[in-house]
């Protein structure tokens, strides 16, 4: 069985890597990448290391031959990325993959999040593609709020827009490993995994903060139009303010209050505590 991560430089895709290391033999390991010189450390412990470019059908096509067992993590373009999703499926059922995991968004198929749409796209494209797949609709990377984490332990107050409205927050390795176990192991095909932590508000991560840390931080809430500002003047590039106003508002509206006990059952554990990940993150 020969297994192929896409986007293994990145943050999610270079855990994966670390964690299938740690289960096969890396001969059985490929990875595809946009730039390979970024990969040298893949290729010098002997991972396969191979040139793909979501833009490039042709390059996927290649990069995907001999491959069984093939993990897309979505792209971090945010536009036009559905079509590179599709390209990357497409190249898969061309080149003989026998099972596709893809990491997705919580809820997709219903999701008014900004991010949702591409998911929604590629999901349907990969249940008609005859591929047997697992969707991993991942919640919210704590890693995310590693900016917040600065500003307050900086002196800036938790600013958010958010209200009452929970997430789901799990460490960025956890969902990792929960790749890393999919990929590795059977009784996942055609699956769809809400993996979530439980959903906490922002006042009750807060909380979790305050004690990791020992530093009382007080959440400054605000509307929409104050937080954007408020990140402007912080020094966030124009391009994200978006983004991030939207994800502030869909928190607030419940897109990523999941409850789902997928993530520990694809685990085998509970989640690694919040306390502890901000631990590791501010270290």
């Amino acid at each position: 069985m020969k297994v192929l991560v896409t986007g293994a430089t990145g943050n999610l895709g270079a855990l994966v890597v670390e964690g299938l290391i740690k289960v096969m033999p890396v001969e059985q390991i490929a990875v595809s990448v946009r730039d390979p010189k970024k990969a040298e450390k893949l290729s010098g412990v002997g991972i396969d290391v191979r040139y793909g470019n979501f833009n490039e059908p042709e390059s996927l096509v290649k990069a995907f031959e001999g491959i069984d067992r093939l993990l897309i993590i979505s792209s971090g373009d945010l536009q036009g990325r559905d079509q590179q999703h599709i390209n990357a499926i497409k190249a898969a059922k061309e080149a003989g993959v026998q099972f596709i995991a893809y990491t997705s968004a919580p809820n997709a198929q219903e999701s008014n999040l900004f991010v949702a749409p591409d998911h929604r796209v590629t999901e349907n494209e990969l249940q008609a593609s005859g591929i047997p797949f697992t969707i991993l609709r991942n919640n919210w990377y704590l890693e995310n709020e590693i900016g917040t984490f600065q500003a307050v332990l900086n002196g800036a107050p938790w600013v958010t827009s958010a209200g009452t409205g929970k997430v789901g927050w799990v460490a960025r390795r956890d969902f990792a490993e929960a790749a890393v176990k999919v990929l590795t192991s059977q009784g996942h095909d055609n699956k769809v995994y809400e993996l979530s932590g439980k959903p906490l508000t922002q006042q009750e991560l807060v909380t979790i903060f305050n004690q990791a840390v020992n530093k009382e931080v007080q959440v400054l809430q605000v509307d929409d139009n104050t937080y954007g500002k408020m990140m402007s003047d912080a020094g966030v590039p124009e391009m994200f303010i978006p983004f991030l106003v939207s994800t502030q508002s869909g928190i607030r509206d419940g897109e990523l209050d999941i409850e789902s006990d997928d993530l520990v059952e694809i685990l085998g554990r509970p989640a690694t505590p919040l306390d502890e990940v901000i631990k590791q993150i501010l270290n």
